[in-house]
């Protein structure tokens, strides 16, 4: 691996790391006063529990980042980084409209969106690279699993 990979490698890890840090912050702040504070439903994850999932899920992320940043140059490429740049932000949002903003309603619209942009996301990269696409599948799981839940506590609440 060139220096200029090894480089690439790191800020395509780093970016996604970085921005669910950042959103962590939002979350945290509030995980012990008033997200304590909610109903939830009975299948509702130990809090603990989030924090390694989401460390995993932003890595695997920064990996297919990087896969697709491999690609030759392409209208596909270019469409595909978009795509990813849009989850990534719709990501950042959702931790302040949930936990920062208390919108729990706005909040579960915003994931649905977020939902849609990863299969676009995934539709997106498989052609530039396989397993760019699969590594998000995890992803796509957890937001599915976070998008019931997010649903849950607003009708809870």
């Amino acid at each position: 691996m060139t220096i200029k990979n090894g480089l690439t490698l790191l800020i395509c890890l780093s970016s996604p790391l970085l921005i669910g840090s950042i959103g962590g912050i939002a979350t945290a702040s509030n995980i012990n006063t008033w997200y304590a504070l909610l109903n939830k439903p009975s299948f509702n994850p130990p809090n603990y529990l989030f924090g390694p999932v989401w460390t995993l899920l932003y890595l695997l992320m920064g990996v297919s980042l990087y896969l697709i940043w491999q690609a030759p140059a392409s209208v596909a490429k270019r469409n595909a980084l978009i795509i990813f740049a849009i989850q990534l932000v719709l990501n950042f949002a959702w931790s302040f409209l949930f936990f920062e903003f208390k919108l729990l309603g706005v909040a579960l619209v915003e994931i649905l969106l977020m939902w849609a942009s990863i299969i676009a996301m995934i539709w997106l990269f498989k052609p530039i690279n396989k397993t760019a696409a699969y590594l998000q599948i995890p992803y796509l799981c957890w937001v599915s699993f976070a998008t019931l839940l997010n649903f849950s506590i607003w009708q809870l609440n």
